[in-house]
């Protein structure tokens, strides 16, 4: 697996001709052939065949001029594992069987050997790392300890979070024993999956900026960086993501990652400000102007990138491509990247 591509380069901190570009959902709705797939198979139908999901992960680099291919999967897919069963509600998302609703319910959770029951995800990544060109990265996956809780806890996705803080604030002995069990869990199978070809991993906790300091530095980052952390074994970079994450991002570096992510609320050069010159950022395009004209998009990537001259950054949108997306705005974005490096110093 080459270590010379954009994206790993600049993960080591390295200077490249043009920032790597990759997008957040970059498989999904707004392609047509993941569509026609759709037609005929549910989405954890896709994720459970390693044939498809490896089809799925290459279509946007079949298509667009990416970096990176991220593998085809779901947060949740842990949790099916750990036998907490889940399904996909149409226009409601995942639906949580039994959520958790008190202690007991989480001294019932099967987390011994639950990396182990996830093998077509690794398949997967076995097939897209023969498949892919040498300098693409492929990045593996994982829902961050409190995003996934959430879930489990809510039952689904939530807007205020407030069953889970109130079980965060009253049921505190036994929401550390969850997030112990599933940091456990998302360790090992981050470890999987770098095992099986992924070169890169990223810990999704899109849902933690629901979350002050004090809540986070108590209730959530031991859990994250005893992940990220544990990674380091693995000699691979960690993308540490979180969504309205602008006042808590100190300490989610401080929890670990090779890579913070930002979403589109922050500026990156207040960011490098914070974090210090040299700490490499992922983001911050809205995902919104990717439904714009083709010169809003341009004007928009052309503001991100002014702010990430000279430093360490890997362009991406601030959360995940929006369904509604004309895949030609995903086009002119990547090529506004590439044209806009021609012309500007080399990074």
């Amino acid at each position: 697996m080459s270590t010379n591509g954009r994206m790993m380069l600049v993960c080591q901190g390295r200077g490249v001709d043009s920032p790597p570009v990759w997008f957040m959902r970059q498989a999904g709705r707004y392609m047509e052939e993941y569509r026609r797939l759709r037609e005929r198979h549910s989405m954890l139908e896709l994720c459970r065949t390693p044939e498809l999901a490896a089809e799925v992960t290459l279509q946007p680099i079949e298509r667009f001029d990416l970096d990176a291919a991220i593998i085809f999967a779901d947060i949740l897919l842990p949790l099916e594992a750990m036998g907490v069963p889940f399904h996909f509600a149409k226009g409601e998302g995942p639906v949580l069987e039994r959520p958790i609703r008190e202690p007991a319910d989480v001294e019932r959770l099967d987390t011994v050997g639950a990396e182990e029951r996830l093998s077509f995800v690794y398949d997967a990544i076995r097939l897209v790392r023969e498949r892919l060109d040498a300098g693409i990265a492929l990045i593996g996956f994982a829902g961050a300890p409190f995003t996934v809780a959430s879930y489990m806890i809510e039952g689904g996705h939530s807007r205020h979070f407030a069953k889970t803080k109130l079980f965060m604030y009253e049921q505190t002995q036994a929401w550390h024993l969850l997030m112990t069990a599933l940091s456990d869990v998302t360790l090992r199978y981050l470890e999987r999956q770098v095992k099986a070809g992924a070169q890169v991993v990223q810990l999704f906790d899109s849902w933690v900026g629901a979350l002050g300091r004090h809540d986070y530095r108590e209730y959530v980052m031991p859990h994250s960086a005893r992940i990220l952390q544990g990674l380091q074994n693995t000699a691979v970079p960690t993308i540490h993501f979180g969504t309205g994450t602008g006042s808590i991002l100190d300490l989610m570096k401080q929890a670990g990652g090779t890579v913070t992510g930002v979403d589109w609320r922050v500026d990156l050069t207040d960011v490098w400000k914070l974090l210090g010159d040299t700490t490499v950022l992922q983001g911050n395009l809205d995902p919104v102007v990717l439904l714009g004209s083709r010169d809003t998009v341009k004007r928009a990537v052309t503001r991100v990138l002014e702010q990430g001259r000279g430093r360490p950054h890997i362009f991406n949108l601030g959360h995940g491509i929006l369904p509604e997306t004309q895949p030609e705005n995903v086009e002119a974005a990547i090529e506004q990247v590439r044209t806009w490096s021609k012309t500007h110093e080399r990074i």
